[in-house]
């Protein structure tokens, strides 16, 4: 619940964390793993304004030996994995103490700030890494309103199956080509049928997509066979990011009857450097998605009290671009669309009780996708497939091109943050990620536009 953290009228030593609009006020401290540019030891980090918390300097210099040797080593570890292992309580005790040291007005603070050259970085010299070692990766289909716009598209009559009400719809993804922000995306080959009389043929994709969603990363293990109770869930979330999980649509309609996505997906995923945690959100909890009446309530293993009163999150999600010619043209990125997380129809912590309820063992740095992140209005759909109605109406950028899917040197970036009355503003960074020709294969003809 709230505590000392979350108070909005605190300051810290680092002054580019009290500015406003900051992303990384001293209420937020996400986590996140870095190198800086002369070696190559990953580190463990905290954002705090346009800084970062060096944690494997801050362990040495002894400011987190207070919370025992066990977080001690985990905060000079070389991923997220040793801190997710340990759990949510001790995950809370190192932010606790981390607000503490980056406070103007504590003796923690204060001593901190005489240590400021080695504990401290700025972040224009280090460079970023996937935030934990994910060793599996799962993606769902969380929002009713994307489900709903890409099911007219191909069953206009029924765009819903019948399962979607009753079972939180997701795949298996593929963790090894998971990414993070600012990594370029080639864009993939794959097998289309554009004609339907005609054979399939193999070559680039000409239909690539970003899908806009967050997702969280799991700390704590159950045993196989051991399910998560959903009153218990949220333990087993240590925070949450941005996530792009782009998509060749072209090679996705062909391939995806009978079992799903599979090539159309798993070539690249981008996740947010930084990882915002439950503990920071706290002030931005809201009521899970109300569902309209008529509606089936969720089955008994997924329905718990309190995580409908207070499940959701008041997370602001917005997509831009930025296409190479606007770059040449110096222009800057545009916004696409904005919505709001607290849209989903299956709330984070639904999510993860379903995935455990067979008996899966759910491991630290697991990720868990929250599918397409698209609201009510057409301005909030997550995706080009639904802003372009399939290609049917096209999108026009500021520098005259039109846009029905990416096109090679388009750059999309996601920006997220919470803010309310009575709270600090923060924030989740950027998402970014820009569309590259794809290396040339020399054993294939291509034909290509």
């Amino acid at each position: 619940m709230l505590d000392e953290t979350h108070d909005p009228a605190l300051r810290s030593w680092v002054e580019s964390a009290n500015e406003p609009g900051t992303d990384f006020p001293i209420q937020n401290l996400p986590f996140g793993v870095f190198r800086h540019d002369f070696e190559e030891r990953p580190r463990v980090g905290i954002a705090i304004g346009d800084q970062v918390l060096d944690c494997l300097a801050a362990a040495r210099a002894g400011c987190f030996a207070a919370l025992g040797p066990l977080i001690d080593d985990a905060l000079q570890s070389w991923s997220l994995n040793a801190l997710l292992t340990l759990g949510r309580t001790d995950a809370r005790a190192v932010r606790l103490a981390a607000s503490k040291l980056l406070r103007a007005d504590t003796a923690e603070g204060r001593h901190a700030q005489t240590l400021r050259d080695a504990i401290i970085v700025g972040m224009d010299r280090i460079g970023m890494l996937v935030p934990a070692e994910i060793g599996d990766y799962t993606d769902f289909y969380a929002s009713i309103f994307h489900a709903t716009n890409v099911g007219k598209m191909f069953r206009p009559d029924a765009p819903l199956l019948p399962n979607y009400k009753y079972v939180p719809i997701g795949y298996h993804g593929r963790a090894s080509s998971i990414v993070v922000s600012g990594t370029p995306v080639r864009r993939p080959r794959g097998q289309t049928k554009p004609d339907a009389n005609a054979p399939p043929a193999y070559g680039l994709s000409k239909s690539l997509d970003y899908e806009l969603e967050v997702a969280a990363l799991v700390c704590g293990e159950n045993a196989i066979g051991e399910t998560v109770p959903i009153a218990r869930a949220e333990e087993r979330i240590f925070g949450l990011c941005l996530l792009n999980d782009w998509s060749a649509r072209d090679v996705q309609s062909w391939e995806y009857q009978p079992l799903g996505p599979f090539l159309a997906k798993s070539f690249t995923t981008t996740v947010g450097a930084w990882v915002v945690t439950l503990d920071a959100l706290e002030p931005f909890r809201t009521a899970a998605f109300a569902r309209p009446e008529g509606d089936p309530a969720a089955l008994d293993y997924l329905n718990d009290a309190g995580d409908q009163s207070r499940g959701g999150f008041g997370i602001t999600l917005e997509v831009w671009i930025r296409s190479a010619a606007m770059c040449a043209a110096d222009l800057p990125a545009v916004r696409l669309s904005s919505g709001s997380f607290e849209s989903m129809y299956w709330t984070v912590a639904q999510l993860l009780t379903h995935h455990s309820s067979n008996g899966c063992n759910l491991k630290p740095g697991d990720l868990l996708g929250s599918g397409t992140v698209s609201g009510p209005e057409k301005d909030s759909r997550g995706c080009l497939l639904e802003l372009a109605s399939r290609g049917a109406e096209p999108v026009t950028l500021p520098s005259g091109e039109a846009r029905s899917f990416l096109a090679d040197g388009d750059e999309i970036i996601f920006k997220g943050w919470c803010d309310r009355e009575g709270a600090a503003r923060i924030g989740f960074g950027e998402c970014r990620g820009e569309i590259r020709v794809a290396p040339a294969v020399s054993s294939q003809t291509e034909r290509t536009k």
